[in-house]
């Protein structure tokens, strides 16, 4: 089988949609199909086509200010290479509603050849998270969503409420819905929560505004913990004066770790902690329940993870267990349910 992703980045770019893309397309490679990734890369001005591991990956340049809309440039080149990867393809896998790139290219792969298999993950947040994206949303975008999902074979939600919202908002999905969660990698498994006695709780991800680190902040602060915060992103500056002011010294900045230290530091925290409410699933929460930690997050967090939880404070719950599959799981998911004929 040959499969084509486009997402908004690939790696070396640490995101949660692109962790997605990258676990599922390496165990497909060591499955025996063919894979590659069309990705937005907004540091070139020029495509660059490369392999990391076995697979290869085509970066476009895009325009992505603060890293959003990732709207491609050198479109009738991108077109024309478009045209070139309909033919070649037995399925598309189009991630993220949210992105310029994405969407359109979707949208020409579609139009160019209508035979192949075509699956959208939406990674539904609804709207935008700023009032520009709002009104580009509300006015401009939906109606181009709209249209992907209408010529979609399939719409994959990672969870039972995104599909809800999914449902809601675009009814002509409703026959097109299949819910597979996200997977942990399998090296989790090899950490168990050492944490109980520790004087810190952490988050791991990207650092924006709809976020609501500053909660985290506070949650730190009356719970007289230290916080350690693994990421970055373009709230990071406003969020660390807002640390020094609200609870100065306790609150510890440092940028994406490597996997083993990452494990390493969630495993030992008293507690992971996400109160974003724009998550359609949590992967770094999902680790943490992985491995025993309990984690204390948003309800629509909670309720994305299918976690057992109970009422914490700020609106937050605390969250002890979930039903976590690995991506080798999760990746036979995919085959069966949305790459083939939709029986397991």
């Amino acid at each position: 089988m040959n499969v084509l992703f486009v997402v908004t980045h690939y790696y070396p770019y640490i995101g949660g949609v692109e962790y997605v893309v990258k676990s599922v397309a390496e165990r497909l490679t060591k499955l025996g199909h063919e894979v590659t990734v069309l990705a937005g890369e907004p540091t070139i001005d020029r495509p660059v086509e490369e392999f990391v591991g076995e697979v290869r990956v085509i970066k476009w340049p895009t325009w992505s200010p603060n890293d959003a809309y990732h709207v491609p440039k050198r479109r009738s080149g991108l077109a024309k290479l478009l045209a070139e990867l309909a033919k070649e393809y037995d399925v598309v896998h189009v991630h993220s509603a949210h992105a310029a790139l994405t969407v359109w290219s979707g949208l020409k792969l579609k139009r160019y050849n209508p035979s192949f298999r075509l699956v959208f993950t939406l990674h539904y947040h609804e709207t935008g998270h700023t009032l520009p994206r709002k009104l580009l949303w509300s006015v401009l975008w939906r109606k181009q969503v709209s249209k992907l999902v209408e010529v979609s074979d399939k719409i994959h939600a990672v969870s039972l409420r995104e599909a809800r919202l999914i449902k809601k908002h675009y009814p002509e999905a409703r026959s097109k819905i299949v819910v597979i969660s996200n997977g942990v990698d399998e090296d989790v498994s090899q950490y168990r929560w050492r944490g109980q006695n520790s004087d810190y709780m952490t988050y791991a991800g990207r650092i924006e505004k709809y976020k609501r680190l500053g909660l985290a902040v506070d949650l730190a602060k009356q719970l007289s913990l230290k916080l350690v915060i693994l990421g970055d992103g373009s709230y990071k500056r406003k969020l660390a004066k807002y640390a020094e002011k609200h609870y100065p010294g306790k609150v510890e900045f440092y940028p994406p770790q490597p996997r083993p230290r990452y494990l390493e530091i969630l495993s030992k925290a008293r507690y992971a902690v996400n109160p974003s409410r724009h998550e359609a699933y949590s992967i770094f929460i999902a680790e943490a329940l992985k491995m025993g930690a309990p984690a204390i997050v948003s309800r629509e967090v909670a309720e994305n993870l299918e976690t057992v939880s109970k009422p914490f404070n700020e609106g937050l719950v605390l969250a002890v267990k979930a039903p976590i599959k690995t991506w080798n799981e999760v990746v036979q998911i995919y085959l069966n349910k949305l790459y083939r004929n939709g029986k397991i």
